[in-house]
């Protein structure tokens, strides 16, 4: 059974740093799409970055391209998100999110099929 589980969700001021993590279990992350995605009450789901295992470009919002940075460890299985100089704008429920196959687009989430089950973010002003 594939679960992908994420964690590092929090409380945070204005300014400040999280990093979330996304590890796998019944699933390796190698040659996959991986992806964070975001969703805020009342709005539709985001893509915030997205990268592909084995190397090559990685993909940001511009919202928060130049704060957030994607990477993985594959010896843990993990995806990780940090995020630096976060914005009350960036409070939401974030998820990760693979893909075996190329995404028709890598911030889509409709193109992405195995999921974790969220961790909150809030930002404070």
């Amino acid at each position: 059974q594939v679960q992908l589980v994420e964690s590092g969700g929090g409380s945070v001021q204005s300014g400040g740093s999280l990093r979330l993590s996304c590890v796998a279990s019944g699933y390796s992350y190698s040659r996959k799409w991986l992806g964070w995605f975001r969703q805020a009450p009342g709005k539709e789901r985001e893509g915030v970055a997205s990268m592909y295992s084995g190397g090559g470009t990685t993909y940001y919002a511009d919202s928060v391209k130049g704060r957030f940075t994607i990477s993985l460890d594959n010896a843990k299985n993990t995806v990780y998100l940090q995020m630096n100089s976060l914005k009350p704008e960036d409070t939401a429920m974030y998820y990760c999110a693979a893909v075996a196959y190329g995404p028709r687009r890598p911030l889509e989430a409709g193109s992405y099929n195995y999921w974790g089950q969220g961790t909150q973010v809030t930002v404070s002003s």
